[in-house]
């Protein structure tokens, strides 16, 4: 189906390309066989590099091709001056296929480098941002203190102030019993008056309710009809017929009031 075909695809589930067996005849040496160290995943498919050295390898064939033959002693001085000079050229193509290869890694280096000092600055970022917003805490902390330190001193100044002379003012029961936000009524927990302390004294303490006594007499005072309920079934709403059925009138007129409702 188009959903497997879409999970499962052929190139996910494609083996290695199948290499057939051959046969080589006596005398001939194909140069498809200098590419048999090439596998799939491993220089197939070709790329830039792999046709370099085809390339690279069809020239060292054919400069073998040219070289003197060792039957004649005065053609080993050119043969030797041949390989020699062969040999400096693979040499110097090797010196640049490892400046290559190390320009490679050092822009690899590079990029690593690169990547560690971005995760390093956000990591200082992060820090700084941590030790701003503790300072800020702090702070918030220390100001809301230096207000309640305000606030608290503000008090005893204006209470200082009403009472310059520092002399004894005679209590006034009537002011304090009129004014509903005075200590009578509303007093405040910092002159030393929990009001929670003493919660008990307000529970409702009843002779009727906490005794066994008062329970019975609370009984016996009551009327039968608290103690013994009369039920009365309820009437049916709906006209009914001998067999049980609500009749077609009936159901109308239920449709009817709900509308109207």
């Amino acid at each position: 189906t188009v959903g497997t075909q879409t999970d499962y695809r052929d190139g996910e589930a494609q083996t290695d390309p199948y290499s057939p067996e051959y046969v080589v005849p006596s005398g001939s040496v194909p140069e498809l066989l200098t590419l048999a160290t090439l596998t799939w995943g491993r220089g197939l498919p070709a790329g830039l590099a792999e046709v370099e050295m085809i390339e690279r390898a069809r020239e060292k064939r054919a400069w073998e091709a040219t070289l003197p033959a060792m039957d004649n002693a005065s053609q080993i001085t050119k043969r030797r001056k041949m390989m020699d000079d062969m040999e400096r050229k693979e040499w110097a193509f090797r010196e640049q296929e490892i400046e290559t290869l190390q320009k490679v890694r050092l822009e690899v280096l590079k990029k690593l480098l690169r990547r560690r000092e971005e995760n390093q600055k956000e990591l200082d970022a992060k820090r700084l941002d941590d030790h701003w917003q503790s300072h800020q805490k702090a702070k918030e902390e220390k100001i809301k203190k230096i207000q309640h330190d305000y606030a608290l001193m503000l008090r005893k100044l204006i209470a200082k102030k009403n009472n310059v002379m520092g002399k004894l003012e005679r209590r006034d029961i009537i002011k304090e019993y009129t004014d509903f936000a005075s200590q009578t009524y509303a007093p405040l927990s910092r002159i030393g008056y929990f009001p929670d302390n003493h919660s008990e004294r307000y529970v409702v303490k009843n002779f009727y309710l906490n005794t066994f006594a008062g329970l019975c007499e609370l009984e016996a005072s009551l009327p039968d009809s608290v103690t013994q309920l009369k039920m009365k079934a309820p009437k049916p709403k709906h006209t009914t017929t001998k067999t049980g059925f609500i009749k077609r009138s009936a159901r109308l007129e239920v449709e009817l009031a709900q509308v109207h409702q």
